[in-house]
């Protein structure tokens, strides 16, 4: 199953958006997205402020914050 991401964002005072299309693979939409997140902010000259996700047009802004703000696994 795949799931539509679109994020919008903040860089260098410009807003942006970007959107794919993603397979689950077993994962929760919101973990997609911030895999996708990560992704996006490595190919930024800039520090990006994220503003708004949605996947398949729900929006999971809040769940994406959540995992960006949570302590790194061991």
């Amino acid at each position: 199953m795949n799931v539509s991401i679109e994020f919008h964002f903040i860089s260098n005072e410009n807003k942006v958006m970007r959107r794919g299309e993603f397979p689950l693979r077993r994962k929760r939409p919101e973990e997609v997205a911030f895999e996708f997140w990560k992704q996006i902010k490595r190919e930024m000259p800039f520090d990006g402020e994220l503003v708004r996700v949605k996947a398949s047009g729900e929006d999971i802004t809040e769940l994406v914050m959540e995992l960006e703000k949570a302590p790194l696994e061991d």
